[in-house]
């Protein structure tokens, strides 16, 4: 049986293959402590698009990344070819959040304006620096910077895909001065 993509929440990702009996290393994309230790089943969003239902044999904590294997893939050729690929859980399964707490996976892609309603792009990715997240919101060839706080993110809006900021201006003028 598999979910509809909207149905899942991105939790790891696959950085590399780990050994020769096809183990790979995952890089956990959740802030749930133990998360990626006691999954069973999970969906594998490989780097060619498609999604495909597979059994966790084993993972195990090594350093700041997990080591997995999944049913199936005993090769490092099999483990390569998931490189890049997003292990995915269904939402339900996944934890509650608190007011004003998102999934990673809900705020990638979301359209970002000011509060005059300019268009500043779009959600690339979200880097994890010390203390604080930042978007990284791409406009073309153009991208901005944007601290992941309060002072600048008035709102998300999940249903229409939108997110507001304010107080930017002077990062916007300062992609332009390079």
């Amino acid at each position: 049986m598999t979910t509809a993509q909207a149905d899942l929440i991105t939790i790891g990702r696959i950085e590399r293959h780990f050994g020769v009996r096809g183990e790979f290393k995952v890089r956990s994309l959740s802030d749930v402590p133990g998360r990626l230790e006691h999954l069973k089943q999970v969906q594998v969003l490989e780097p060619t698009g498609q999604v495909v239902e597979k059994t966790v044999a084993h993972v195990r904590r090594a350093g700041s990344t997990y080591i997995m294997s999944l049913v199936g893939v005993t090769t490092p050729e099999g483990a390569v070819a998931l490189r890049g690929g997003l292990i995915q859980v269904p939402r339900c399964s996944a934890a509650m959040l608190a007011a004003d707490v998102y999934f990673e996976c809900d705020l990638i892609g979301m359209a970002v304006e000011n509060e005059r309603g300019d268009e500043i792009g779009v959600v690339e990715t979200i880097l994890e620096i010390p203390d604080n997240h930042v978007f990284v919101v791409r406009k073309g060839t153009e991208e901005v910077l944007i601290p992941a706080a309060k002072s600048f993110v008035t709102s998300v809006d999940l249903v229409h895909r939108k997110m507001m900021v304010r107080g930017i201006d002077d990062l916007l003028e300062d992609r332009h001065a390079v």
